[in-house]
């Protein structure tokens, strides 16, 4: 299974948009990208679902040019007009060809979700490898309305005890992809959001 970053050299503020290939193609976010489904078609010939880790603009803004380009299967959350399958807690799902659990991950989206494998975690903004705050191990904002440090500092730790210990591949919202001690990347994210010091200081 090959996992692409469609995004990587996105011009405008958007999420990481992966592609993973392979028994089951599958789009982790649309992202915010014009043009994403031409990426996509560059890839694979057919898309079989769209996972939403949650729906911030900046992940779903080019949502139905990929639906209307691929009619695939919708997996989210939260409701959306044209989500097909619904996501909870505990729910499982193919990515590619990797089995992935699905982790309720509040705090900085009231409806955001993981997802875990054996081998790779598809962390959305709950906890990332690097961004404009941390270089190793951080973390979704929370100081906008509806967000929470508290529920997020919870998800966090909700995710450390459900990873396998064999994850090695992390491929988060925002930032570069990680390879290696992804467990270790996320309990120096843990650390960092219980210091509880603000993740942008004014």
């Amino acid at each position: 299974m090959a996992v692409h970053n469609l995004t990587s050299d996105a011009e405008t503020f958007t999420c990481n948009a992966f592609l993973a290939t392979g028994e089951t193609p599958a789009l982790v976010d649309a992202g915010a990208m014009a043009g994403i489904e031409e990426r996509i078609a560059d890839r694979v010939d057919e898309l079989d679902r769209i996972v939403l880790t949650h729906q911030h603009g900046d992940h779903v803004e080019e949502l139905d040019a990929v639906l209307d380009a691929f009619d695939p299967d919708l997996y989210a959350y939260a409701e959306h007009p044209r989500r097909t399958h619904s996501l909870d807690d505990g729910d499982t799902l193919a990515i590619g060809d990797e089995e992935f659990e699905a982790v309720y991950s509040p705090g900085h989206a009231t409806d955001h979700l993981a997802f875990v494998g054996e081998a790779t975690i598809y962390s959305g903004d709950v906890v990332v490898h690097n961004d404009e705050a941390f270089d190793y191990g951080s973390f979704g904002r929370t100081d906008m309305p509806g967000q929470s440090r508290e529920r997020l500092i919870e998800s966090i730790a909700t995710i450390l005890d459900r990873l396998p210990e064999d994850v090695e591949h992390m491929y988060p919202g925002h930032g570069d992809e990680f390879h290696g001690d992804v467990r270790d990347v996320i309990e120096t994210a843990l650390d960092r959001a219980e210091r509880r010091e603000p993740k942008y200081p004014e």
